[in-house]
């Protein structure tokens, strides 16, 4: 007899319908798996046998053919395990149910107990397309494909429960999951701005950042709270909308780092300068979402940024550009988000203290300039804010002068989140405007367009540089409640640029 079960398997960050086909005939004792299965696949065959048999049932002490199909799609995982169960104890009529408008994930312990696994929204996501009516998976699992409203969510303990549902003897309750607004709040940042002394220029270009979703590169001596002043930008972006909580509950469950049922907070990833390029951009023999897509709508901090390789800064230029990260194998291409924000830190020379007030730098202008020359000019050249952290002085790390809490620059930026929402119409950043957006949005007067003229002239600005500007300036105005570019806004946007005369 010939049994069929629906499962699925996750490809790149979306899931594909998988049928798992079981027969059970003579033949010496023996379980085939086939349909490009990976080592855990097959390794199925002896948790699912060991599984079903501490389950109250036998295992077919004949020739077991298990077949996945379509059998040219890759299958990686363990949450086959469940569905091959079901499939072989079918086919050897210990047990019968209808199979239609269900689907199965899980991974089995040879006891029979259910293992969460990774990836279940996404297969959740395609169950609904699909239209299928019911989805069984470990109870770990439950929350997270619950948010997905179309479709019966069954949260599963083991095997011998779920088969006890299926034959109409104890049935399963439904999972009900509603994700309201008011949990969708940033954590609590390990700094607040107002711990951070001084700084104000730097905190105000971190603002805008936030506001914007800019990208913002921090250069100063040692010790002046660059790295202080990134972890603080934490308690200042703005909350997640459902839209994207969704999006990165997607993300963080495919990479298997889903932490509690859903993303609820802005992530913030900060790899060690020693990360590889495949860590940071994703990809491997399988690929999977590096750092990048892992910060999506978030923040990716790259402290000390120059000793990070260049090749891997260079992997950098593509997603900062188009939003998106494609990754090339032989199996096929995958696109993976990547609109983040990218907060980088540095110090201006190898002992760091060029241009301080308070240390001579030691370095030779040929040291200076390879160091500077780690980070490419395209490169920089798609980071909208350069700022300089300067040392402070004593009296003001020690003085008593109350700076501005995050809660209320917080405040702030989503004010400027919601225009851009009202703006754009959907959850976009003028970060991402593009060049019809440019035209409609950032038209200046007679006198802005002479200034902008005037400082693409004097400092060599680019192309790139000139539409940074614009966006930077828009979202300085928005900060102001302003509806045009102001003079102020746009004398502001140009100075956060690197000059070069």
């Amino acid at each position: 007899m010939i049994s069929k079960v629906l499962s699925a398997a996750v490809i790149g960050l979306d899931a594909e319908s998988i049928e798992v086909e079981a027969d059970v005939t003579n033949g010496l004792p023996a379980t085939i798996v086939v349909g490009l299965p990976d080592t855990a696949v097959q390794e199925s065959r002896e948790r699912v046998k060991t599984a079903i048999k501490n389950s109250g049932c036998s295992y077919p002490d004949t020739r077991v053919s298990v077949n996945l199909a379509p059998a040219d799609v890759p299958k990686l995982g363990t949450h086959f395990d469940l569905p091959i169960a079901l499939a072989i104890l079918m086919a050897s009529e210990q047990v019968f149910f209808e199979t239609e408008g269900k689907i199965f994930l899980g991974e089995l312990s040879l006891d029979g107990q259910l293992r969460s696994v990774p990836g279940v929204l996404a297969a959740a996501i395609k169950a609904e397309k699909m239209e299928l009516k019911e989805l069984f998976v470990p109870r770990a699992n439950a929350k997270e494909a619950a948010l997905v409203s179309g479709v019966s969510v069954y949260p599963v303990d083991n095997l011998k429960q779920l088969l006890g549902h299926l034959m109409n003897i104890n049935k399963l309750s439904v999972e009900k999951t509603v994700l309201p607004r008011e949990v969708l709040k940033n954590l609590q940042a390990p700094l607040d701005m107002k711990d951070v002394a001084g700084q104000e220029s730097a905190k105000r270009a971190l603002e805008i950042a936030a506001a914007g979703a800019h990208n913002i590169l921090l250069i100063g001596p040692p010790g002046s709270g660059k790295t202080l002043l990134a972890r603080a930008m934490a308690g200042i972006l703005p909350d997640l909308s459902l839209e994207e909580a969704l999006e990165l509950t997607k993300i963080y469950s495919i990479a298997g780092k889903l932490t509690g049922s859903f993303v609820v907070s802005r992530p913030v990833r900060s790899p060690h300068h020693t990360t590889s390029n495949v860590a940071l951009v994703g990809g491997g023999a399988n690929p999977k979402p590096g750092e990048i897509t892992l910060s999506h709508r978030g923040i990716l901090f790259l402290d000390e940024f120059p000793e990070f390789p260049r090749n891997v800064l260079e992997a950098l230029r593509q997603p900062l550009e188009d939003g998106v990260v494609s990754v090339s194998r032989a199996r096929g291409s995958f696109n993976f988000p990547a609109k983040f924000t990218l907060v980088a830190a540095q110090n201006p020379c190898p002992c760091g203290y060029l241009g301080d007030s308070a240390k001579k730098c030691v370095c030779s202008p040929g040291q200076i300039f390879k160091y500077q020359k780690k980070i490419s000019g395209p490169l920089l050249d798609r980071i909208d804010l350069h700022v300089e952290v300067l040392r402070l002085p004593y009296e003001k790390m020690v003085g008593t002068h109350v700076a501005e809490s995050s809660e209320s620059i917080k405040q702030r930026v989503q004010k400027a989140r919601a225009v851009q929402q009202t703006r754009f119409g959907k959850s976009k950043t003028n970060s991402e405007m593009s060049l019809i957006d440019l035209k409609a949005y950032c038209i200046l007067g007679e006198q802005e367009q002479l200034l902008l003229k005037s400082a693409m002239k004097q400092y060599n600005f680019s192309g790139r540089s000139l539409h940074r500007i614009l966006k930077v300036s828009r979202t300085i105005a928005d900060l102001a409640g302003q509806e045009n570019i102001a003079l102020g806004h746009l004398a502001e946007a140009i100075q956060y640029r690197p000059k070069t005369e």
